[in-house]
Protein backbone atom coordinates (compact mmCIF):
# COMPACT_ATOMS: atom_id res chain seq x y z
CA UNK A 1 0.00 0.00 0.00
CA UNK A 2 1.51 3.14 -0.75
CA UNK A 3 1.66 6.23 1.41
CA UNK A 4 -0.82 8.94 0.18
CA UNK A 5 1.16 12.42 -1.11
CA UNK A 6 1.19 15.23 1.61
CA UNK A 7 0.74 18.49 1.08
CA UNK A 8 3.76 20.28 0.78
CA UNK A 9 4.87 22.22 4.18
CA UNK A 10 5.35 25.95 3.60
CA UNK A 11 8.51 27.27 3.60
CA UNK A 12 9.64 30.84 4.90
CA UNK A 13 11.80 33.00 2.66
CA UNK A 14 14.07 32.61 5.91
CA UNK A 15 14.12 29.27 6.26
CA UNK A 16 14.96 28.51 2.54
CA UNK A 17 18.06 30.52 2.67
CA UNK A 18 18.80 29.76 5.90
CA UNK A 19 19.17 25.93 4.23
CA UNK A 20 21.13 27.41 1.70
CA UNK A 21 23.40 28.94 3.86
CA UNK A 22 23.66 26.10 6.16
CA UNK A 23 24.57 23.82 3.24
CA UNK A 24 27.15 26.57 2.78
CA UNK A 25 28.32 26.27 6.19
CA UNK A 26 28.22 29.92 6.19
CA UNK A 27 25.92 33.08 8.05
CA UNK A 28 22.84 30.66 9.29
CA UNK A 29 25.07 28.54 11.44
CA UNK A 30 26.70 31.72 12.97
CA UNK A 31 23.60 33.05 13.64
CA UNK A 32 22.53 29.48 15.04
CA UNK A 33 25.29 29.58 17.22
CA UNK A 34 24.69 32.85 18.41
CA UNK A 35 21.12 32.21 19.47
CA UNK A 36 22.58 29.44 21.37
CA UNK A 37 25.23 31.54 23.42
CA UNK A 38 28.46 29.77 22.02
CA UNK A 39 29.67 32.29 19.49
CA UNK A 40 29.02 35.69 20.97
CA UNK A 41 31.92 37.77 21.27
CA UNK A 42 33.81 38.68 24.19
CA UNK A 43 32.60 41.03 26.56
CA UNK A 44 35.46 42.58 27.35
CA UNK A 45 35.14 46.50 27.09
CA UNK A 46 38.58 47.62 28.16
CA UNK A 47 40.98 47.73 30.93
CA UNK A 48 39.09 47.99 34.32
CA UNK A 49 39.30 50.52 37.18
CA UNK A 50 40.22 49.39 40.82
CA UNK A 51 39.80 52.70 42.19
CA UNK A 52 39.97 53.50 46.14
CA UNK A 53 41.28 50.44 47.00
CA UNK A 54 41.69 50.99 50.83
CA UNK A 55 45.39 50.74 52.31
CA UNK A 56 47.75 47.90 53.58
CA UNK A 57 45.40 44.89 52.48
CA UNK A 58 47.05 41.86 50.91
CA UNK A 59 45.51 39.29 48.83
CA UNK A 60 46.99 35.80 47.74
CA UNK A 61 46.93 34.27 44.67
CA UNK A 62 47.18 30.59 43.42
CA UNK A 63 48.34 30.44 40.38
CA UNK A 64 50.75 31.83 38.16
CA UNK A 65 48.52 30.95 35.00
CA UNK A 66 47.08 33.65 32.54
CA UNK A 67 43.82 34.33 35.12
CA UNK A 68 46.28 34.48 38.47
CA UNK A 69 48.69 36.70 36.08
CA UNK A 70 45.97 38.84 34.86
CA UNK A 71 45.05 39.47 39.09
CA UNK A 72 47.98 39.83 39.99
CA UNK A 73 48.99 42.46 37.50
CA UNK A 74 45.58 44.90 38.31
CA UNK A 75 45.50 44.30 42.00
CA UNK A 76 48.64 45.69 42.32
CA UNK A 77 48.16 48.27 39.91
CA UNK A 78 45.49 49.26 41.77
CA UNK A 79 47.44 49.45 45.43
CA UNK A 80 46.69 45.83 46.77
CA UNK A 81 49.75 44.01 48.54
CA UNK A 82 49.88 40.79 46.27
CA UNK A 83 51.53 37.31 46.49
CA UNK A 84 51.47 34.86 44.54
CA UNK A 85 52.19 31.04 44.81
CA UNK A 86 52.88 28.76 41.45
CA UNK A 87 53.47 25.42 41.42
CA UNK A 88 56.05 25.57 38.40
CA UNK A 89 58.98 26.71 38.09
CA UNK A 90 57.89 29.16 35.10
CA UNK A 91 54.90 30.97 34.86
CA UNK A 92 51.83 30.74 32.58
CA UNK A 93 50.26 27.57 33.05
CA UNK A 94 48.93 26.05 30.17
CA UNK A 95 49.78 29.00 27.79
CA UNK A 96 52.95 26.76 27.50
CA UNK A 97 55.06 27.07 24.65
CA UNK A 98 58.05 24.14 24.33
CA UNK A 99 61.24 24.51 22.81
CA UNK A 100 64.83 22.72 22.11
CA UNK A 101 66.30 22.18 25.58
CA UNK A 102 63.03 22.07 27.83
CA UNK A 103 62.71 19.24 29.83
CA UNK A 104 59.32 18.18 31.14
CA UNK A 105 58.31 14.82 33.47
CA UNK A 106 54.57 13.53 33.44
CA UNK A 107 52.34 11.66 35.99
CA UNK A 108 54.20 8.13 35.85
CA UNK A 109 57.70 9.62 35.96
CA UNK A 110 58.08 9.95 32.25
CA UNK A 111 60.30 12.59 31.37
CA UNK A 112 61.19 14.10 27.91
CA UNK A 113 63.64 16.85 26.23
CA UNK A 114 63.32 18.51 23.22
CA UNK A 115 65.40 18.36 20.96
CA UNK A 116 63.75 21.04 18.47
CA UNK A 117 66.44 23.17 16.63
CA UNK A 118 66.68 26.80 18.04
CA UNK A 119 63.73 28.94 16.93
CA UNK A 120 61.51 25.94 16.64
CA UNK A 121 58.50 25.46 19.16
CA UNK A 122 55.36 23.68 19.51
CA UNK A 123 52.46 24.51 21.64
CA UNK A 124 50.89 21.82 23.52
CA UNK A 125 48.32 23.88 25.12
CA UNK A 126 46.05 27.10 23.27
CA UNK A 127 47.61 27.79 20.33
CA UNK A 128 45.08 30.25 18.44
CA UNK A 129 43.69 33.92 19.79
CA UNK A 130 40.53 34.59 17.77
CA UNK A 131 39.53 38.03 16.17
CA UNK A 132 36.67 38.09 19.00
CA UNK A 133 39.18 37.44 22.01
CA UNK A 134 39.14 41.13 23.11
CA UNK A 135 40.52 40.55 26.84
CA UNK A 136 43.41 38.58 25.97
CA UNK A 137 44.52 40.82 22.53
CA UNK A 138 44.28 43.68 24.77
CA UNK A 139 46.82 42.31 27.06
CA UNK A 140 49.10 41.40 23.89
CA UNK A 141 48.70 44.63 22.62
CA UNK A 142 48.79 46.79 26.17
CA UNK A 143 52.36 45.37 26.40
CA UNK A 144 53.81 45.09 22.88
CA UNK A 145 53.56 41.29 22.57
CA UNK A 146 53.77 41.18 18.71
CA UNK A 147 51.19 39.10 16.92
CA UNK A 148 51.30 37.19 13.55
CA UNK A 149 48.27 35.45 11.58
CA UNK A 150 47.13 31.78 12.68
CA UNK A 151 46.01 29.32 9.53
CA UNK A 152 42.75 27.94 10.21
CA UNK A 153 41.51 27.49 6.74
CA UNK A 154 43.81 26.16 4.05
CA UNK A 155 41.93 24.95 1.07
CA UNK A 156 45.32 23.53 -0.32
CA UNK A 157 45.91 21.30 2.97
CA UNK A 158 43.59 18.04 3.24
CA UNK A 159 40.73 15.87 4.15
CA UNK A 160 41.35 12.48 4.80
CA UNK A 161 39.81 9.24 5.57
CA UNK A 162 41.10 5.68 5.12
CA UNK A 163 37.82 3.91 4.26
CA UNK A 164 37.28 6.92 1.30
CA UNK A 165 39.20 7.53 -2.29
CA UNK A 166 40.95 4.44 -1.40
CA UNK A 167 42.86 6.30 1.45
CA UNK A 168 44.28 9.06 -0.65
CA UNK A 169 43.75 12.33 1.40
CA UNK A 170 41.49 15.14 -0.92
CA UNK A 171 42.28 18.99 -1.02
CA UNK A 172 40.02 20.73 1.30
CA UNK A 173 39.47 22.95 -1.72
CA UNK A 174 37.68 19.81 -4.20
CA UNK A 175 35.82 18.43 -0.87
CA UNK A 176 34.37 21.87 -0.26
CA UNK A 177 33.93 23.18 -4.05
CA UNK A 178 32.48 19.76 -4.74
CA UNK A 179 29.88 19.53 -2.09
CA UNK A 180 28.92 22.88 -2.89
CA UNK A 181 28.55 22.24 -6.45
CA UNK A 182 26.40 19.12 -6.24
CA UNK A 183 24.14 20.46 -3.02
CA UNK A 184 23.57 24.04 -5.81
CA UNK A 185 22.68 21.72 -8.67
CA UNK A 186 20.16 19.72 -6.80
CA UNK A 187 18.48 23.07 -5.35
CA UNK A 188 18.86 24.19 -9.27
CA UNK A 189 16.89 21.43 -10.17
CA UNK A 190 14.63 21.70 -7.05
CA UNK A 191 13.41 25.47 -8.21
CA UNK A 192 13.30 24.69 -11.56
CA UNK A 193 11.48 21.89 -11.38
CA UNK A 194 9.20 23.70 -9.69
CA UNK A 195 9.02 22.23 -6.13
CA UNK A 196 9.46 25.13 -4.42
CA UNK A 197 6.39 27.10 -5.90
CA UNK A 198 4.80 27.38 -2.98
CA UNK A 199 7.32 28.28 -0.66
CA UNK A 200 9.22 30.83 -3.20
CA UNK A 201 8.06 33.67 -5.48
CA UNK A 202 8.67 33.66 -9.08
CA UNK A 203 10.84 36.86 -8.58
CA UNK A 204 12.72 35.12 -5.38
CA UNK A 205 12.86 31.71 -7.90
CA UNK A 206 14.69 34.03 -10.20
CA UNK A 207 17.61 35.61 -7.65
CA UNK A 208 17.78 32.40 -5.60
CA UNK A 209 19.05 30.62 -9.17
CA UNK A 210 21.35 33.12 -10.05
CA UNK A 211 23.03 32.87 -6.29
CA UNK A 212 23.37 28.94 -6.65
CA UNK A 213 25.23 29.71 -9.73
CA UNK A 214 27.31 31.90 -8.69
CA UNK A 215 27.94 29.90 -5.02
CA UNK A 216 27.88 26.51 -6.59
CA UNK A 217 29.98 27.38 -10.25
CA UNK A 218 27.50 25.42 -12.13
CA UNK A 219 27.02 26.28 -16.24
CA UNK A 220 24.49 27.98 -18.23
CA UNK A 221 22.77 24.83 -17.62
CA UNK A 222 22.91 24.85 -13.80
CA UNK A 223 24.85 21.42 -14.26
CA UNK A 224 27.93 21.22 -11.72
CA UNK A 225 30.40 19.78 -13.94
CA UNK A 226 34.40 19.75 -15.68
CA UNK A 227 34.69 22.94 -17.18
CA UNK A 228 36.01 26.70 -16.19
CA UNK A 229 33.46 27.55 -14.28
CA UNK A 230 34.38 24.71 -11.78
CA UNK A 231 38.04 24.60 -11.87
CA UNK A 232 38.36 28.02 -10.61
CA UNK A 233 37.03 27.17 -7.82
CA UNK A 234 38.76 23.74 -7.35
CA UNK A 235 41.70 24.17 -9.56
CA UNK A 236 42.93 23.31 -12.91
CA UNK A 237 44.22 19.66 -14.17
CA UNK A 238 46.77 21.93 -16.62
CA UNK A 239 46.86 25.37 -15.17
CA UNK A 240 46.66 28.87 -17.33
CA UNK A 241 50.06 29.46 -18.32
CA UNK A 242 51.58 31.93 -20.48
CA UNK A 243 53.14 32.36 -23.97
CA UNK A 244 52.97 29.08 -25.84
CA UNK A 245 52.53 26.91 -22.48
CA UNK A 246 49.77 24.18 -22.75
CA UNK A 247 45.63 25.27 -22.79
CA UNK A 248 44.65 25.17 -19.68
CA UNK A 249 42.59 21.66 -18.66
CA UNK A 250 39.63 21.93 -16.05
CA UNK A 251 39.78 19.18 -13.75
CA UNK A 252 37.42 16.97 -12.82
CA UNK A 253 35.37 17.03 -9.80
CA UNK A 254 34.50 14.12 -7.21
CA UNK A 255 31.62 11.58 -7.57
CA UNK A 256 28.72 12.95 -5.45
CA UNK A 257 27.75 9.83 -4.40
CA UNK A 258 31.39 8.84 -3.20
CA UNK A 259 31.81 12.43 -1.77
CA UNK A 260 28.58 11.91 0.68
CA UNK A 261 29.68 8.58 1.44
CA UNK A 262 33.27 9.73 2.57
CA UNK A 263 32.19 11.99 5.20
CA UNK A 264 34.91 14.15 4.28
CA UNK A 265 32.19 17.47 4.07
CA UNK A 266 31.74 16.91 8.13
CA UNK A 267 35.19 19.33 8.29
CA UNK A 268 34.41 21.84 5.26
CA UNK A 269 32.46 24.43 8.10
CA UNK A 270 35.90 24.25 10.17
CA UNK A 271 36.62 27.91 8.85
CA UNK A 272 32.68 28.94 9.56
CA UNK A 273 32.81 28.49 13.32
CA UNK A 274 32.96 32.12 15.43
CA UNK A 275 36.25 31.01 17.13
CA UNK A 276 37.82 30.43 13.41
CA UNK A 277 36.72 32.87 11.40
CA UNK A 278 39.41 35.25 9.87
CA UNK A 279 41.52 36.68 11.40
CA UNK A 280 43.08 34.80 14.03
CA UNK A 281 46.24 35.74 15.41
CA UNK A 282 49.23 33.32 17.70
CA UNK A 283 52.40 35.85 19.23
CA UNK A 284 55.50 35.30 17.42
CA UNK A 285 57.92 33.01 19.00
CA UNK A 286 55.40 30.69 20.50
CA UNK A 287 51.83 31.17 22.72
CA UNK A 288 53.56 31.48 26.18
CA UNK A 289 54.85 35.00 25.02
CA UNK A 290 51.47 37.04 26.22
CA UNK A 291 51.48 34.98 29.62
CA UNK A 292 55.27 35.87 29.91
CA UNK A 293 54.67 39.53 29.33
CA UNK A 294 52.41 39.72 31.76
CA UNK A 295 54.51 37.92 34.24
CA UNK A 296 57.33 40.24 33.81
CA UNK A 297 54.90 42.79 35.14
CA UNK A 298 54.51 40.86 38.26
CA UNK A 299 58.14 38.85 38.59
CA UNK A 300 58.69 40.52 42.08
CA UNK A 301 55.15 38.86 43.72
CA UNK A 302 55.53 35.08 42.23
CA UNK A 303 57.19 32.29 43.84
CA UNK A 304 57.38 29.18 42.02
CA UNK A 305 57.73 25.29 42.99
CA UNK A 306 55.03 25.54 45.59
CA UNK A 307 52.73 23.45 45.62
CA UNK A 308 49.32 24.03 48.22
CA UNK A 309 47.76 21.71 50.04
CA UNK A 310 45.60 23.23 52.12
CA UNK A 311 43.63 26.23 52.30
CA UNK A 312 41.84 28.04 55.48
CA UNK A 313 39.94 30.59 56.17
CA UNK A 314 38.26 32.30 58.77
CA UNK A 315 36.18 35.85 59.52
CA UNK A 316 39.80 37.87 59.54
CA UNK A 317 41.93 35.92 56.50
CA UNK A 318 43.04 33.20 54.92
CA UNK A 319 45.94 30.46 55.36
CA UNK A 320 47.36 28.83 52.77
CA UNK A 321 49.94 25.63 53.56
CA UNK A 322 51.90 24.81 50.34
CA UNK A 323 55.33 23.01 50.31
CA UNK A 324 58.36 22.60 48.12
CA UNK A 325 57.58 21.15 44.98
CA UNK A 326 60.93 19.47 45.05
CA UNK A 327 60.67 18.28 48.62
CA UNK A 328 57.56 17.94 50.52
CA UNK A 329 59.03 17.79 54.10
CA UNK A 330 59.82 21.38 53.70
CA UNK A 331 56.31 23.03 54.69
CA UNK A 332 55.64 26.61 54.67
CA UNK A 333 52.43 29.27 55.00
CA UNK A 334 51.20 32.03 53.34
CA UNK A 335 48.50 34.56 55.14
CA UNK A 336 46.35 37.34 53.45
CA UNK A 337 43.22 39.55 54.11
CA UNK A 338 42.03 37.37 50.65
CA UNK A 339 42.38 35.07 48.64
CA UNK A 340 42.13 34.46 44.62
CA UNK A 341 42.78 30.93 43.51
CA UNK A 342 42.73 29.67 40.24
CA UNK A 343 44.49 26.18 40.27
CA UNK A 344 42.32 23.91 38.38
CA UNK A 345 39.56 22.44 39.47
CA UNK A 346 41.11 18.64 38.80
CA UNK A 347 43.51 19.44 41.49
CA UNK A 348 41.84 21.89 43.49
CA UNK A 349 39.23 19.17 44.48
CA UNK A 350 42.08 16.91 45.62
CA UNK A 351 43.09 19.83 48.22
CA UNK A 352 41.83 20.82 51.64
CA UNK A 353 39.30 23.90 51.30
CA UNK A 354 37.74 25.25 53.75
CA UNK A 355 34.59 26.58 51.80
CA UNK A 356 30.84 25.89 51.86
CA UNK A 357 29.34 23.27 51.07
CA UNK A 358 27.81 24.73 47.88
CA UNK A 359 31.61 25.88 46.68
CA UNK A 360 32.62 22.46 47.68
CA UNK A 361 30.30 20.64 45.91
CA UNK A 362 30.70 22.83 42.31
CA UNK A 363 34.53 21.98 43.29
CA UNK A 364 34.18 18.55 42.53
CA UNK A 365 31.47 18.37 40.02
CA UNK A 366 33.51 19.24 36.81
CA UNK A 367 36.11 16.23 35.04
CA UNK A 368 38.77 17.40 33.09
CA UNK A 369 38.22 16.83 29.43
CA UNK A 370 41.39 14.90 27.38
CA UNK A 371 43.52 15.81 24.92
CA UNK A 372 46.86 14.87 23.11
CA UNK A 373 49.54 17.14 20.95
CA UNK A 374 52.12 15.54 19.69
CA UNK A 375 54.72 18.13 18.23
CA UNK A 376 57.31 16.62 15.51
CA UNK A 377 60.40 18.31 13.62
CA UNK A 378 61.25 17.41 10.55
CA UNK A 379 64.81 18.19 8.51
CA UNK A 380 62.70 20.11 5.85
CA UNK A 381 59.11 21.88 5.64
CA UNK A 382 57.89 19.07 2.48
CA UNK A 383 54.32 20.22 3.04
CA UNK A 384 55.54 23.54 1.62
CA UNK A 385 58.04 22.29 -0.92
CA UNK A 386 56.27 18.93 -1.83
CA UNK A 387 52.53 20.00 -1.29
CA UNK A 388 52.17 24.04 -1.25
CA UNK A 389 50.70 23.69 2.19
CA UNK A 390 51.15 26.86 3.76
CA UNK A 391 49.68 26.74 7.25
CA UNK A 392 46.28 25.50 7.78
CA UNK A 393 44.92 22.13 9.44
CA UNK A 394 44.14 18.56 7.83
CA UNK A 395 41.63 16.76 9.16
CA UNK A 396 42.02 13.06 9.01
CA UNK A 397 39.61 9.97 10.75
CA UNK A 398 43.06 8.47 11.82
CA UNK A 399 43.12 8.50 15.72
CA UNK A 400 45.49 11.58 15.04
CA UNK A 401 42.62 13.49 14.07
CA UNK A 402 44.29 16.32 12.57
CA UNK A 403 47.59 17.86 11.35
CA UNK A 404 48.59 21.48 11.75
CA UNK A 405 51.44 23.07 9.66
CA UNK A 406 53.11 26.26 11.25
CA UNK A 407 51.86 29.47 10.68
CA UNK A 408 55.38 30.90 10.60
CA UNK A 409 58.77 30.34 8.74
CA UNK A 410 56.91 30.01 5.25
CA UNK A 411 59.29 29.54 2.23
CA UNK A 412 62.22 29.01 4.62
CA UNK A 413 64.77 26.27 3.62
CA UNK A 414 65.57 24.66 6.68
CA UNK A 415 63.73 22.35 9.31
CA UNK A 416 60.22 22.73 10.56
CA UNK A 417 57.76 21.46 13.12
CA UNK A 418 54.50 20.49 12.33
CA UNK A 419 52.05 19.67 14.88
CA UNK A 420 51.64 16.00 14.09
CA UNK A 421 48.40 15.03 16.34
CA UNK A 422 45.52 17.05 17.42
CA UNK A 423 43.44 14.28 19.52
CA UNK A 424 40.00 14.31 21.60
CA UNK A 425 37.74 11.85 22.93
CA UNK A 426 38.43 8.09 23.74
CA UNK A 427 41.82 8.55 21.30
CA UNK A 428 43.20 10.72 23.90
CA UNK A 429 42.92 7.94 26.19
CA UNK A 430 44.83 5.31 24.10
CA UNK A 431 47.25 8.04 23.25
CA UNK A 432 47.75 8.96 27.17
CA UNK A 433 48.17 5.98 28.18
CA UNK A 434 51.38 5.31 26.11
CA UNK A 435 54.81 6.00 26.68
CA UNK A 436 56.03 9.32 25.04
CA UNK A 437 57.86 7.70 22.67
CA UNK A 438 55.31 5.30 21.62
CA UNK A 439 52.77 8.11 21.15
CA UNK A 440 55.36 9.72 18.54
CA UNK A 441 55.89 6.41 16.72
CA UNK A 442 52.28 5.97 16.54
CA UNK A 443 51.65 9.53 15.20
CA UNK A 444 54.40 8.90 12.57
CA UNK A 445 52.68 5.63 11.47
CA UNK A 446 49.37 7.13 10.86
CA UNK A 447 50.51 10.78 9.22
CA UNK A 448 52.61 8.87 6.98
CA UNK A 449 49.39 7.74 5.60
CA UNK A 450 48.86 11.49 4.73
CA UNK A 451 52.30 11.99 3.67
CA UNK A 452 54.88 9.72 3.04
CA UNK A 453 57.39 11.77 3.66
CA UNK A 454 57.05 11.38 7.36
CA UNK A 455 59.51 8.28 7.38
CA UNK A 456 62.57 9.47 5.38
CA UNK A 457 61.89 13.27 6.93
CA UNK A 458 61.17 12.57 10.92
CA UNK A 459 63.98 13.74 13.11
CA UNK A 460 62.39 14.24 16.53
CA UNK A 461 59.52 14.55 18.32
CA UNK A 462 57.92 15.60 21.82
CA UNK A 463 53.96 14.39 22.69
CA UNK A 464 52.04 15.84 25.90
CA UNK A 465 48.98 14.42 26.89
CA UNK A 466 47.36 16.45 29.20
CA UNK A 467 45.90 13.73 31.97
CA UNK A 468 49.25 13.21 32.87
CA UNK A 469 50.49 16.68 33.11
CA UNK A 470 50.83 16.88 36.97
CA UNK A 471 49.69 20.29 37.28
CA UNK A 472 46.21 20.18 35.58
CA UNK A 473 45.63 16.42 35.47
CA UNK A 474 43.58 17.04 31.82
CA UNK A 475 42.83 20.09 29.21
CA UNK A 476 39.84 22.18 30.99
CA UNK A 477 37.01 21.80 32.77
CA UNK A 478 34.24 19.97 30.90
CA UNK A 479 30.96 21.25 31.89
CA UNK A 480 27.66 19.65 31.35
CA UNK A 481 24.19 21.83 30.66
CA UNK A 482 23.18 20.17 34.27
CA UNK A 483 26.40 20.49 36.22
CA UNK A 484 26.19 24.51 35.01
CA UNK A 485 22.93 24.90 35.51
CA UNK A 486 23.08 23.52 39.22
CA UNK A 487 26.79 24.55 40.14
CA UNK A 488 28.13 27.45 38.13
CA UNK A 489 27.14 29.91 40.17
CA UNK A 490 27.62 28.50 43.50
CA UNK A 491 31.73 28.28 42.06
CA UNK A 492 31.76 31.89 40.83
CA UNK A 493 30.44 32.80 44.15
CA UNK A 494 32.50 34.79 46.78
CA UNK A 495 32.94 32.15 49.30
CA UNK A 496 33.92 34.35 52.51
CA UNK A 497 37.13 35.27 51.51
CA UNK A 498 38.03 33.23 48.79
CA UNK A 499 36.90 33.67 45.53
CA UNK A 500 37.51 31.35 42.49
CA UNK A 501 38.99 31.96 38.72
CA UNK A 502 40.44 30.70 35.88
CA UNK A 503 39.11 28.97 32.15
CA UNK A 504 36.41 27.15 34.66
CA UNK A 505 34.99 30.15 36.24
CA UNK A 506 33.57 31.00 32.99
CA UNK A 507 31.09 30.70 30.09
CA UNK A 508 33.91 29.93 27.70
CA UNK A 509 36.31 27.28 28.38
CA UNK A 510 39.42 25.95 27.41
CA UNK A 511 40.10 29.18 25.75
CA UNK A 512 42.41 32.02 27.32
CA UNK A 513 39.71 34.50 27.19
CA UNK A 514 37.87 32.54 29.84
CA UNK A 515 40.59 32.84 32.02
CA UNK A 516 40.81 36.40 31.51
CA UNK A 517 37.09 37.43 31.81
CA UNK A 518 36.86 35.44 34.69
CA UNK A 519 39.82 36.72 36.69
CA UNK A 520 38.73 40.12 36.15
CA UNK A 521 34.97 39.42 37.49
CA UNK A 522 36.57 37.96 40.18
CA UNK A 523 38.55 40.92 41.56
CA UNK A 524 36.37 43.30 39.95
CA UNK A 525 33.70 42.12 42.83
CA UNK A 526 36.34 41.35 45.84
CA UNK A 527 37.56 44.59 44.88
CA UNK A 528 33.94 45.82 45.87
CA UNK A 529 33.78 43.80 48.87
CA UNK A 530 36.66 44.77 50.11
CA UNK A 531 35.48 48.63 49.82
CA UNK A 532 32.31 47.96 51.34
CA UNK A 533 33.88 46.28 54.38
CA UNK A 534 36.24 48.82 55.52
Amino acid sequence: MSTPPQAPTRMSRRELLAMVGKAAGGAAMYQAMTALGFAAASPYSGPIRLEGAPRDVSILILGAGVAGLVAAYELRNAGYHVKVLEYNHRAGGRAWTIRGGDEYTELGGASQRCEFDRGLYVNPGPWRLPFHHYGILDYAMRLNVPLEPFMQVNYNAYLHSKKAFGGKPQRFRHVQSDYQGHVAELLGKAVNGHLLDASVTAEDQEKLLESLKQWGALDKDYRYVSGPASSDRRGFDVYPGGGLMPDPVPSQPLDMAELLHSGLWRQISAGNEYEHHSAIFQPVGGMDQIAQAIYRQVADLVQFDAKVIKIDQDSSGVKVVYTDAHDASAIHEARADWCLCTIPLSILSQIEVNVQAAMHAAIQAVPYEASVKIGLQFRRRFWEQDERIFGGITYTDLPIQMVSYPSTGYGSSGKGVMLGAYIWGPNAYEFTAMSPADRVRTALRFGSQIHPQYDKEFETGIAVGWHRVPWTNGCFGLWTDEARSRHYRNLCQIDGRIALAGEHASQIPAWQEGAVLSALDAITRMHAQIKASV
